[in-house]
């Protein structure tokens, strides 16, 4: 079974109770890109965006942000 990396980017809007256009605002990250990471739609992840987001949003476990899922 393959694996593949997600970015919990849902759970997040839920757990900090903000929107996806919000994320965008205090990431600077485009609201489409953010959109596409949440549907599972990007091939590549940018890994400054991972830390922009940690940054927004007070995380400091980048479990809380990316998973390991079998495809």
């Amino acid at each position: 079974m393959e694996k593949k990396v997600v970015i919990k980017i849902k759970e997040l809007l839920v757990e900090h109770n903000i929107s996806l256009r919000e994320l965008s605002r205090l990431t600077d990250i485009r609201h489409a890109t953010l959109s596409e990471l949440s549907n599972h739609k990007r091939e590549n992840i940018n890994f400054r965006h991972i830390e922009k987001i940690a940054e927004a949003l007070g995380v400091d476990d980048i479990r809380d942000i990316i998973d390991l899922t079998d495809e």
